[in-house]
């Protein structure tokens, strides 16, 4: 019998999704959880914050260029937080449900 994808979730380490998605970044916590829409829509947040930085940032002089990073980084930053609160809130949820 293949186990749903809530005692997927539910049987997964909460601190763990967490970690996942901050320390690498990017929705790493969601590949361990199996949930693939959530790092899909991570992945492709990231890329457009990406490509936003490199296209805003293609003639900046050298004085911004040093603000821009700071900023590329403080998205990214706010990205694997976002990330890893909801990770760890999905499973409080799920095992509070099931």
């Amino acid at each position: 019998m293949t186990p749903t994808r809530e005692q997927i979730l539910a049987a997964s380490a909460g601190w763990v999704a967490v970690l996942l998605n901050v320390v690498p970044g990017l929705g790493a916590g969601y590949l361990y959880q199996r949930r693939w829409k959530a790092y899909w829509i991570t992945s492709a947040l990231a890329t457009a914050w990406f490509v936003a930085g490199a296209v805003l940032g293609q003639n900046a002089d050298a004085t911004a260029e040093a603000q821009n990073q700071l900023v590329g980084l403080i998205g990214l930053l706010a990205l694997a937080g976002v990330t890893a609160t909801e990770a760890g809130l999905a499973v409080k949820r799920v095992r509070n449900n099931g």
